[in-house]
């Protein structure tokens, strides 16, 4: 892909707009800790993008507990919500709203994707940068998650664009797994995995700055 020829490019929220990993992981840990299981950072990172209810599911497969009833996966979503209210601070990373800018001011259209519900997003971005995406694709708005490509392919029907013509840019496997399936191109940076987990991208960057660099 020319990189100088897509019309739509669609960001994922959390540790690519937002610096916010670190907290998503702390917030499963003891969302799940009451129930002896111990989830890693390398398991939620690896699966940032998923529904909230697989994420439960593996973790509690991963620790050979048996499965739970939707009332408990409820009373866990609910208590990791609170935790990640509660020890968030949120931290745009340099940079991420002059990219956005730029683009915009080329025609470019913008849009943000992320597995995180619309509330969370709306929580997280501050108003003035928020109000820069063309469209928002939340977790709670699609049926299947990422790595399905439906994410990325309501944001293409939202803004009429077609798929071929949209660039994203991820951090996690199951984005860049929806990316590819939806037939986008797909850049990846490494801001809370190795380029080991990022392979499938079509370009892979060590920072923000290096991907700035690149659409220059």
């Amino acid at each position: 892909m020319d990189k100088k020829c897509f019309k739509a490019a669609f960001f994922d929220m959390d540790g690519i707009v937002v610096d916010s990993m670190p907290y998503h992981f702390i917030s499963w840990f003891e969302a799940l800790r009451p129930y002896d299981v111990r989830v890693s950072q390398l398991l939620v990172f690896e699966m940032e993008g998923a529904k909230w209810d697989e994420v439960i599911g593996l973790a509690f497969k991963h620790a050979g507990k048996p499965s739970l009833p939707q009332e408990t996966i409820d009373e866990i979503r609910q208590k990791r919500s609170e935790i990640f209210k509660n020890c968030l601070r949120t931290f745009v990373f340099t940079g991420i709203p002059e990219f956005v800018k730029a683009l915009k001011s080329q025609g470019v259209l913008v849009g943000l994707v992320t597995g995180s519900s619309l509330k969370e997003a709306q929580n997280l971005l501050p108003k003035a940068f928020y109000s820069l995406f063309d469209t928002i694709v939340a977790g709670d708005m699609v049926e299947k998650a990422k790595p399905d490509p439906e994410p990325y392919l309501t944001a293409a029907k939202n803004l009429n664009i077609a798929t071929k013509d949209c660039v994203v840019v991820e951090n996690a496997p199951y984005g860049i797994k929806a990316a590819k399936a939806a037939g986008m191109f797909c850049c990846a940076v490494a801001t809370s995995l190795s380029k080991d987990y990022l392979s499938q991208a079509d370009e892979k960057f060590d920072t923000h700055e290096d991907l700035y660099k690149y659409f220059k």
